[in-house]
């Protein structure tokens, strides 16, 4: 029982079938119970679908990303039929389009890459609000569960395979069984079984690096955040409530820059990894 009252951090850092709201009871925070579902029955295997916070906050980044380009698109259009410059909304959403489009992605997808540009800017924006929502009164971070992240990159080895089928060809078999083509037959069969699992190792620890990366980071940076605030109630002292505060706000900064950091570092890996295996076919 004495646990259950003190453990006040892992609530915050987990998923769970309750949303927390604004009210005048129970410390300005109560909970809504989220609707449970029947679960799905696939032979030994039970999937349950009921939503979870979680699920509700990937819908909220998903719903901002298509608001916050449509109204940016609207802006640009109509000031750009007015003969204006673009301003406010649309003129800095296009800044940071065209500088994660032509410094980030198109230089390392490699040539005739714009074909990849609208999937990693939907990455860079989805995975940037998911991480922000976390930094919002009565938010909570999904990319602080890893599940969510080991998705996102499951989707980016999918289309790191698919680009390395479409540009290589035939030739994308040597991207699983080492095969090189400059050594004589006798050190290929000496050097292939060596060197071609440390190939598909290599292939599943890319994806592996993104999904681990962004939970670890993204849930680090509220364990200390509440760590510090839990030192408040730990001390029951109200002089040292600067101290923690200070230092509360402090992390929170840093977790805004985490946050921004975190969503470019998953965009500019997942634009290497596809100009990686493409490079073959140039």
């Amino acid at each position: 029982m004495i646990a259950s009252q003190i453990d006040f951090i892992t609530p915050h850092i987990t998923d769970g079938h309750t949303l927390d709201y604004p009210c005048l009871r129970s410390g300005f925070v109560c909970e809504y119970e989220l609707p449970h579902w029947n679960p799905i029955h696939i032979g030994r295997f039970v999937l349950d679908i009921s939503l979870t916070r979680h699920v509700i906050m990937l819908w909220i980044a998903a719903l901002l990303c298509v608001l916050t380009t449509t109204l940016a698109l609207r802006a640009h259009n109509r000031r750009t039929a007015e003969g204006k410059a673009p301003s406010g909304l649309g003129n800095g959403l296009e800044a940071l389009v065209l500088y994660m489009r032509n410094e980030v992605v198109l230089p390392n997808v490699g040539p005739h890459g714009n074909g990849y540009v609208p999937f990693l800017l939907t990455l860079f924006f989805f995975i940037l609000f998911a991480n922000m929502l976390g930094l919002v009164p009565y938010g909570a971070t999904a990319t602080g569960n890893i599940s969510v992240t080991a998705t996102l990159a499951i989707v980016t080895f999918i289309v790191i395979e698919l680009a390395g089928m479409k540009a290589q060809g035939k030739k994308y078999i040597n991207t699983i069984i080492f095969w090189p083509d400059d050594m004589s037959l006798g050190m290929k069969l000496f050097i292939s079984p060596i060197l071609t699992p440390i190939e598909i190792i290599g292939k599943f620890t890319k994806p592996f690096a993104l999904a681990i990366r962004l939970f670890a980071n993204m849930t680090a940076g509220h364990v200390v955040l509440l760590a510090l605030i839990s030192l408040i109630f730990t001390f029951g002292s109200w002089f040292l409530v600067p101290v923690p505060v200070l230092m509360g706000i402090g992390i929170s900064v840093l977790e805004l820059f985490v946050a921004i950091l975190q969503a470019f570092i998953f965009t500019l890996l997942s634009s290497v990894f596809i100009g990686l295996i493409r490079e073959g076919a140039h």
